[in-house]
């Protein structure tokens, strides 16, 4: 196989109810760039969607429901005013109220580091290595070029592939492909849109703030 052939390997397909099947939660959050889906497994947070109105939930909820091989479970209701799971609550109900936490604080500019338990599993090989480059060592306020996060990985001849990766991106935001442009300065593709990734860039001191 070839290293192009590696680099555009699909991710995983879809998995079947039984042993390997992930029980799984989800949840809303209004955002400053419209509503994410949040959806955690016992190991962590799994995956966000842009644009979660409610169809395009609808979908995404049928869509994990395939991949992760089960129905998402009930997570009971947080406390007024808090975003903390109670007690003796599934893990996946903790993990889901953490990233609800700590996004809701880094849409308001308190929080720069995403400190959340993930779930890869719907992420592999070559994709899987690039995210987690990106996620460890690009840190708020600064971006990357697709060429440079292709060498950062070992593989310089990959930049395309590297966009492929960004557009594969299972955890965008808590994993920051808004972070990655164009080497000659250009703002580049994003799953979210150009005008998500324009706002993620201002929230973070990259870009201005829009003036209205």
């Amino acid at each position: 196989m070839t290293i192009a052939e590696r680099q555009t390997q699909p991710d995983p397909p879809e998995r079947p109810e039984g042993p390997d099947a992930r029980a799984w939660a989800w949840a809303v959050l209004a955002t400053p760039i419209g509503p994410l889906l949040l959806a955690a497994t016992d190991e962590g947070l799994a995956q966000v969607v842009f644009h979660a109105e409610e169809k395009t939930a609808a979908e995404a909820v049928a869509r994990l429901t395939r991949r992760l091989g089960t129905e998402p479970t009930a997570v009971p209701p947080t406390a007024p005013g808090t975003s903390t799971a109670p007690s003796g609550t599934p893990r996946r109900a903790g993990h889901l109220a953490e990233a609800i936490r700590q996004l809701e604080s880094y849409f308001a500019g308190d929080s720069k580091v995403f400190t959340l338990s993930l779930d890869w599993s719907l992420s592999t090989g070559f994709n899987r290595r690039v995210l987690r480059e990106l996620a460890a060592h690009v840190p708020y306020g600064t971006v990357v070029g697709y060429q440079n996060l292709a060498d950062r990985v070992g593989e310089p001849g990959a930049a395309r592939a590297v966009g492929m990766a960004m557009g594969s991106n299972p955890l965008p935001v808590v994993v920051p492909c808004h972070r990655v442009v164009e080497s000659g300065g250009g703002i580049g593709g994003f799953g979210g849109g150009l005008e998500t990734k324009r706002i993620l860039l201002a929230l973070e001191g990259v870009l201005p703030q829009p003036l209205f």
